[in-house]
Parts: structure tokens; C-alpha cells; sequence
């Protein structure tokens, strides 16, 4: 897509003290960055204006990758800031390593803690024009706006970009499982839930350790789901951390902008889907940072094959750091001969692909994917059942949710078995269940109901349209009482001169 004109490193002289203004500040990884550029189309159509903070880089690769909406169409109240950060290593990924955690994008992540000094010079000058600033930070940035509790008209709330059902689980299982659960909660907890083994890195974890502190000082948590899919956790949550929790998702346009059939610049795939029967082609994309291995590959083409089904694949290498930096590896010698074979019934993407045009796409109907969660929510939302697939992170447990409690998915890859080549076999059964069996035909029937109800929350009386105008109203609330937050601030201020020091 053409690459949308924003405006850049600017504070608008039209606010005033009448304005509320939201920052949002998120973490530079696409999942995350397309997460909370999809909520500022939300809280913009509250005629909020809003600012996204990132560095120069991940603000462009937010801009030319989002989908579903156009953002020529509201950008006069969103307002981007590159802000800078040291230079950091941009490798690309080791497709071999045994733990897939996307551990070539720690040197960026690690730069990227550089942002909170700029970021607390932006959030001073935009104090001093707007009544009350609202900060919403991707919980892997919450060090970077520490700084807001200084500004007394600014305060923050924490983005988890995960399930609410992984982020209840590791709550739960930091307090050593002892916090009981209500006798007539609707929780369940699957027995034998997957590991954390192998699903981050060490260095991974120690950086998630080092912003857990800071997140104490947001005033609530957002998440990009539905109360009709992770209500029972959402309510165990909001005891657990006595703070109050928003599900506002899904973030994702429910009523997607189509590209025309014909219109220029409209990508290959669109048009070839145009051509097939309605619920027969399955996508296939593993997230914009699984590396996957040769050998893993060619079992994945001659399943794919085997299956007899028709098939979109997305096979491009893992993201960079910088995005932008030349050098991807072509996979023409790995699949040697494949493309030709299949070219009646399959076609390979091998740049970047527009995911929810082709989840809402009336032909799509299944979907291979590694079970991240902004994949997860826009599966659901256009009602296409998952083949699901982990490689790290919190896949396991989105697995767990999608296959064993929502039944709208199954498993080709089971987390016990990570350390073990997919075959060909496997892949093919996984493909034609999902696709051509009684059992796949059941479940995506349940997977466009539970669309069609995520969809519907969003319209107005909805769950999720009520969520985030509760989330609006309190954010536009009156002033609390000057002074009231001195014990606080001082409280920040003096946090802040120990970390430095």
C-alpha cells in the first residue's frame, strides 16, 4: 500500500486546556506496533486526538503495514513522534536454534529503553497544553514513561498485548497458585497447560523482569479482547491485581475496507482468492517473527501438497530489527519445483501480505497459524478456525485457548513435542481436518458464531463498544482535586533518582 503522509515530531498548537490527549507508546515489534495503531483508530473516533510515539523506523513499518482501515482517512488527529534511540544491531534470524523465541530482536528491544529521556521531554511539552494526559504503554515500555507520575495533569495505563488468559495464568502462577479461585467461578484450567520452557530467553526474561516494577504505576490495563470470549479471567483479574481492567478488542476492524476488485496496487493474493469457492482456501502464516528451518519447510510444502486443499502461504524470512534493511533470503532452491506443481490449487507470498483482508475474505476458510495473539483475535473475529502451530512466547497458552476451551482450532503441534520435526503426515491430517472433514465443517461453524458475537460487540450497546465508552468516560473525567496526587509524585521522583543512580 502506499505509504500514508502523518504528521511528525509535531504538538499541535490547537489543543488547550479543554482537550484531553492520549500517547500512546508502543513496543517495537509488529505484533505489538499493530495492536495499538489499531486502538488509536478507537479512541480517535471519540474525537480524542492521539499520539503515537516509536522511533522514526517502527513508526513507518506500523504505517505501510496496517491493514483494514485507511489512515489518510483520520490522520488529522493522529500525530506521530520519531523519537531517537542509539544504534543497535540488526541480525537476522537463526532459523536452527532450538528455543524460536525472536532472540536477534533483543539488541533492539535493549535500545529501545533509550526512548524514556526524549519521551518524558514529549510528555512535559504536551502537559502544558492539554488538560489531562493519558498515557497508554505497551507493558514492555513501562520504564520508558516512568517518568509521567512527575507530570501531575498525566497518567498511565498499561497495554498487555497478550490473552487474558495468559497473562491470568502467569499472574495466578506467580502468587505459587495459592490464590484460590471462587467457588462458582466460571475459570477452568486446563490440566497439563504447557511449560514456559523454551518459550522466551533468558535475557528476554530478564528484560520483562526489569519494567514489571514500573507497570505498578499505571492506573488500570487495557487488552485487545472480548469479554464474550476471556470474561471469566477479565473478572478473576480485576481481584487479583485490585486495579481496573478494560477489554475493549477486538482492535482490529470488524468491518474491514476491502481493496476493489481491479483497484490498482490491490495484492495478487486478493485477486486470487476472488476466483475461489467460499471456505476453501487455508492461509498460512506463522507471525511476522518465526524463523522456520529448511528441512521444517519442505515437510510443511509436501504436507501442504498431499493435502489436496487449496492454500495461501506466507514465506518470507522473520523481521529485523530494522525492517528496512536489505537482505532477505530467498526460499526459490528450498521449494524447488513445489510452486509450479501446485499453482492450480496454491500460492506462495513471499513479501508481506494483507492478513485481515484475506482472513475476511469469503474463500478463507481456515487458518495455519502460530497462535500469536493479534492473530488469534483477528482469526476469531472474521470466524475462521485455527491449525494451531506454537513457536514461543505465549503461543502455548493462546494454543491451549483456542483448541481446548473455545474449540475453535486444532492442534498440529503439540508443545510437549517443540523439540520434534512436524512431518509431512501430520501436516497433511492437520490440514484436511480442518478443511474437508465433518469435525472441521463443526467447527467452523462455532468459529463464525463466536465471530459474528465479537463482531456484534463492537456495535453500539455491545460489551466491547460499553468497555471502551467506560474506558473513554474515565478518562475524560473531571479533574481530581490539585494536590491530590503530591504524596504520589514525590513517591515517583524519588524512585526515579535511585534508577539513575
Amino acid at each position: 500500500m502506499a505509504y500514508p503522509q502523518y504528521h511528525q515530531n509535531h504538538v499541535p498548537n490547537g489543543l488547550n486546556k479543554t482537550k484531553v490527549v492520549v500517547v500512546m507508546v508502543p513496543f517495537p515489534a509488529q505484533g505489538h506496533l499493530n495492536q495499538l495503531l489499531h486502538l488509536c483508530r478507537l479512541i480517535m473516533a471519540y474525537n480524542i486526538p492521539v499520539h503515537y510515539v516509536c522511533t522514526a523506523t517502527h513508526n513507518r513499518q506500523a504505517m505501510l503495514r496496517v491493514h483494514g482501515w485507511d489512515p489518510n482517512s483520520v490522520s488529522d488527529n493522529i500525530y506521530f513522534h520519531d523519537l531517537e534511540i542509539p544504534p543497535f544491531l540488526s541480525p537476522p534470524p537463526n532459523p536452527n536454534t532450538p528455543n524460536k523465541f525472536p532472540s536477534h530482536l533483543q539488541p533492539l528491544f535493549n535500545a529501545s529503553l533509550h526512548l524514556r529521556d526524549p519521551m518524558a521531554e514529549l510528555l512535559r511539552e504536551l502537559s502544558s497544553k492539554a488538560t489531562r494526559i493519558i498515557v497508554i504503554n505497551d507493558s514492555m515500555m513501562a520504564s520508558v514513561v516512568q517518568d509521567m507520575g512527575t507530570i501531575p495533569n498525566a497518567e498511565s495505563y498499561t497495554f498487555h498485548s497478550v490473552s487474558a488468559f495468559a497473562f491470568f495464568l502467569y499472574l495466578w502462577e506467580s502468587m505459587g497458585k495459592t490464590k484460590p479461585l471462587e467457588p462458582k467461578s466460571k475459570i477452568i484450567i486446563p490440566k497439563d497447560l504447557p511449560s514456559h520452557e523454551d518459550c522466551f530467553t533468558n535475557e528476554f526474561l530478564s528484560f520483562v523482569g526489569s519494567q514489571y516494577e514500573f507497570q505498578k504505576l499505571s492506573s488500570g490495563c487495557l487488552y485487545n479482547t472480548c469479554r464474550i470470549i476471556e470474561g471469566a479471567y477479565m473478572d478473576l483479574m480485576e481481584k487479583l491485581e485490585n486495579k481496573k481492567q478494560w477489554a475493549i478488542g477486538p482492535f482490529n476492524p470488524v468491518k474491514i475496507i476491502a481493496e476493489k476488485k481491479g483497484l490498482k496496487g490491490r495484492h495478487k493474493c486478493l485477486e486470487w482468492l476472488d476466483k475461489q469457492a467460499p471456505n476453501s482456501v487455508l492461509y498460512v502464516c506463522f507471525g511476522t517473527t518465526t524463523a522456520m528451518e529448511e528441512e521444517q519447510i519442505k515437510e510443511l510444502a509436501i504436507g501442504l501438497e498431499q493435502s489436496e486443499q487449496k492454500f495461501i502461504w506466507v514465506l518470507r524470512e522473520a523481521d529485523k530489527g530494522d525492517v528496512f534493511i536489505n537482505g532477505e533470503l530467498s526460499k526459490a532452491e528450498i521449494l524447488k519445483g513445489f510452486e509450479e506443481r501446485v499453482k492450480e490449487r496454491g500460492l506462495v507470498v513471499r513479501d508481506w501480505a494483507p492478513q485481515l483482508e484475506i482472513l475476511s475474505h469469503t474463500s478463507t476458510g481456515g487458518f495455519m497459524s502460530h497462535c500469536g495473539w493479534n492473530s488469534c483475535m483477528e482469526s476469531i473475529t472474521m470466524g475462521v478456525p485455527i491449525a494451531a502451530w506454537p513457536m514461543a512466547s505465549d503461543q502455548p497458552r493462546n494454543t491451549v485457548l483456542i483448541t481446548k476451551l473455545l474449540k475453535v482450532g486444532i492442534v498440529v503441534k503439540d508443545w510437549s513435542c517443540r523439540n520434534q520435526l512436524v512431518t509431512s503426515k501430520t501436516i497433511e491430517n492437520a490440514v484436511k481436518t480442518l478443511m474437508a472433514s465433518e469435525e472441521g465443517y463443526e467447527m467452523r461453524k462455532r468459529t463464525v458464531d463466536l465471530g459474528g458475537a465479537v463482531r456484534g460487540s463492537m456495535d453500539n450497546g455491545g460489551v466491547s463498544r460499553l468497555e471502551l465508552n467506560s474506558f473513554i468516560t474515565h478518562i475524560t473525567r473531571l479533574l481530581r482535586a490539585k494536590g491530590t496526587n503530591v504524596a504520589f509524585n514525590l513517591k515517583v521522583k524519588s524512585e526515579r533518582h535511585a534508577s539513575k543512580g
